[in-house]
């Protein structure tokens, strides 16, 4: 079996400290915590744990910076240049930071090297192209004054990210932050610290200010909590699941402050009987199966019209099966390991209720190997709307097929979730297709293609899949408030 070195040398682990004021510290508690492989299930290195005291630190290091560090005083301009300069950087280091992401995230190395840190890359640049595009505008107003208004940025930003793709939740954080002239305090997934560290240390070596960027790991309940509560945070950008997202709601209720959520999905993916069939067989297998299954907007719901039904499921089963799940630094591995061990278990129960609730498990279903949180890409026909595995989020390789007849009733079946991340449709028929697109609810629709992401393109969900949008010019309008300023003339 290839190895780690078929691919790319074991990346060195730099950073375990938290990085608070341009400088590396243990927490101030001493305690660490271990970062796993989810691939051997054994031990990366220990990390700092921080908590409320490394929080508040980092947030007051944050405020000086916003206020009275170099920050304030920068051109708009020499802020992009270094978002292009840590872009810059990134791409030199592209290699080991894949390296890293698939170490700490499991996924494959190709998928790391060849799909997020590009990713990453182009969303830093965009926004370094926006930092000196931020302005207000002149208003006509009655009377004899001069009306103008001001962009300005919010202040002291909280960032908590997930473990899914950690990196690119990094730049989709810092890009419009940094852009808009926001210092940031950034919490990365206890389970996927170790990138977050290393491109923390490369902000530093591109010329960002100390205070400007400021990254404490840690766990929810004490360093997340701490960071949402802190009364010096003027905005908190979460991106995760929709009850933590509550438990922010609420505990952001005494500070107002700003709130960005980019949450779960249930997303449907459907197949009309007049879409090219191939395209959309590996729409939908790309659509469900990329990083194992955890993506938000992962199209778990595959609607398919009757009457293709039998030939799309044989199509997909044949991919589905040839999908090879191994060792992530495999040249030849299409799938790795699920995050962690809590995960796997969530999945593999969800399976199991599948199963029991009555639907057909047509391929997969199984455990993988007996190291490592490896579970086979699953797809299970007879799905009715109202199983759990067609209802609740699973964040794993298990896809649902149902089928439909009427495209009214279809609709209905499609919004019939609180959720509302992303959709996809599957026809030739371009009238249909914008119908679908105009009375579906979800924040992206995809219309003959899945998974199609671009830093310019807003992201975001209706309902309990979010708040707000990230990416684009929509992405910047959080991080700003707007000031009216009236003169007499």
């Amino acid at each position: 079996m290839s190895t780690i070195e078929a691919v790319t040398a074991p990346p060195k682990i730099r950073h375990t400290q938290c990085f608070i004021g341009g400088e590396w510290m243990d927490a101030a508690s001493g305690k660490t915590f271990a970062t796993h492989n989810p691939a051997t299930e054994e031990e990366i290195a220990q990390v700092a744990e921080g908590d409320a005291a490394d929080i508040d630190r980092a947030v007051k290091t944050a405020r000086k910076a916003f206020e009275s560090g170099d920050w304030p005083k920068m051109d708009a301009r020499d802020r992009g240049r270094l978002l292009n300069r840590l872009a810059d950087l990134i791409e030199d280091e592209i290699d080991e930071l894949a390296g890293l992401e698939t170490l700490d995230n499991g996924k494959p190395f190709k998928d790391s090297r060849h799909g997020d840190l590009p990713l990453v890359v182009d969303c830093l640049r965009y926004y370094a192209g926006y930092a000196d595009k931020i302005h207000g505008s002149t208003i006509p107003i009655r009377g004899n004054y001069l009306c103008y208004t001001r962009k300005e940025p919010v202040g002291v930003v909280g960032q908590i990210i997930p473990w899914n793709f950690p990196l690119l939740m990094v730049a989709w954080k810092w890009g419009p932050a940094l852009a808009a002239g926001c210092t940031v305090v950034m919490k990365p997934a206890e389970q996927t610290p170790l990138s977050c560290l290393r491109v923390a240390q490369l902000a530093q070596d591109a010329g960002f200010p100390d205070g400007v960027i400021n990254v404490v790991p840690g766990f929810g309940p004490t360093a997340g909590a701490s960071l949402v509560r802190h009364p010096g945070v003027d905005k908190i950008a979460f991106t995760g699941e929709h009850r933590t997202a509550q438990i922010i709601m609420r505990d952001a209720a005494d500070s107002l402050k700003r709130l960005t959520f980019e949450l779960g999905g249930k997303s449907p993916n459907v197949i009309f009987a007049d879409a090219d069939l191939e395209a959309a067989v590996k729409g939908a297998y790309i659509g469900l199966y990329l990083n194992q299954g955890q993506c938000c907007c992962a199209g778990s719901r595959v609607f398919v019209e009757e009457e293709i039904h039998d030939q799309f499921i044989e199509k997909l089963t044949e991919m589905t099966r040839r999908r090879r799940v191994g060792d992530p630094f495999a040249a030849d591995t299409d799938q790795g390991p699920q995050i962690d061990r809590a995960q796997f278990d969530k999945i593999m129960s969800y399976i199991e209720k599948g199963r029991h609730e009555g639907a057909k498990c047509v391929t997969g279903g199984e455990r993988v190997g007996d190291r490592g949180y490896f579970i086979q890409p699953t797809v299970f026909t007879g799905v009715g709307d109202r199983m759990a595995i067609a209802q609740e989020e699973i964040f794993g390789p298990v896809m649902s097929v149902l089928t439909f007849r009427d495209r009214e009733e279809l609709l209905q079946r499609a919004n019939n979730t609180f959720f509302g991340l992303a959709a996809a449709v599957w026809t030739r028929d371009l009238s249909k297709a914008h119908q679908f697109a105009a009375r579906v609810r979800a924040g992206t629709v995809w219309v003959n293609c899945y998974d199609v992401f671009d830093a310019a393109a807003p992201f975001g969900g209706y309902k309990m899949s979010g708040q707000g949008r990230e990416l684009g010019e929509e992405g910047l309008r959080p991080y700003l408030e707007t000031k009216t300023v009236t003169i007499a003339l």
